[in-house]
């Protein structure tokens, strides 16, 4: 019997879920609330791979983005909430997030390789002034020696 009621409260539960979080009364739009979740995920990188960035330039990443995005801690919170509410649409937000910074990471990577090669070129060219001013130099040397 006890089993039974349990069963019954579960079902009764589940069918109710749209009753168990309510709407927030500010929504934030769903493409919105994307970019605070892809915000905060790189506040919180660099919050931890180099948290010195954030000292010296006093950044707090929350505060950041209520200030961003004109928002509050309860209707950042509370809209966290309903979205997660709804757990397969949260996923597919999260995994758009997570697309979204692989995406950044990869135009990121092929930067960075862009200034290397761009370095390395840079190098190679100053080694070579270096290299002729050298030549220059003691061939200017030679002259001297002969002349002397």
């Amino acid at each position: 019997m006890k089993k039974r009621i349990s069963l019954l409260a579960i079902l009764t539960l589940l069918g109710c879920k749209d009753d168990l979080v309510k709407k927030p009364d500010v929504l934030i739009e769903k493409s919105k609330m994307m970019d605070i979740m892809y915000d905060l995920a790189l506040l919180e990188a660099i919050k931890y791979q180099n948290p010195a960035v954030l000292d010296s330039n006093q950044i707090r990443p929350k505060q950041y983005i209520y200030k961003k995005y004109k928002i509050d801690s309860l209707q950042l919170a509370q809209n966290n909430v309903y979205y997660a509410a709804d757990y397969k649409s949260y996923k597919i937000m999260f995994e758009e997030v997570v697309k979204r910074i692989a995406k950044e990471k990869k135009r990121a990577n092929a930067a960075v390789k862009l200034e290397q090669k761009k370095n390395n070129i840079r190098m190679a060219k100053l080694k070579k002034k270096k290299q002729l001013a050298k030549k220059v130099k003691d061939s200017i040397a030679a002259l001297k020696i002969k002349k002397g």
